[in-house]
């Protein structure tokens, strides 16, 4: 999803950079805003998508680094889940796009953190 969504970003931003703006100051403000956009949702996913913090030196022994890996693969699924609305809002606006998958579709009463049963949609 990620993948896909980070395409339709460069497409986006591709497209925009295309625009003959000339002395139109309106096309030339609506080309900027789309470019910022793009980045937007670049930083966004970036967000969504980073791996938890690993502390510093990492020269913890024995159990204690088993521990905190642990730690850190639960600390990953919370981001994840917490997170993984923002990718699939972000997704949402290119629904029409061939390459587009009904899994990504986010049903509006589901739970946060539960995952989505498209099955139960039809």
């Amino acid at each position: 999803m990620g993948e896909f969504l980070r395409g339709r970003l460069s497409e986006d931003e591709t497209l925009a950079r295309m625009v003959k703006t000339g002395k139109d100051e309106g096309l030339v403000r609506l080309r900027d805003r789309v470019l910022a956009d793009v980045e937007a949702k670049r930083r966004l996913l970036d967000w969504a998508t980073e791996p938890p913090e690993l502390p510093e030196g990492r020269d913890l022994a024995g159990w204690r680094a088993h521990a905190w890996d642990m730690l850190v693969g639960v600390a990953a699924d919370w981001k994840l889940d917490r997170r993984s609305r923002v990718i699939y809002e972000l997704v949402s606006a290119y629904e029409g796009h061939a390459d587009f998958r009904d899994e990504w579709k986010l049903i509006d009463d589901q739970p946060e953190g539960e995952p989505v049963d498209h099955e139960k949609r039809r």
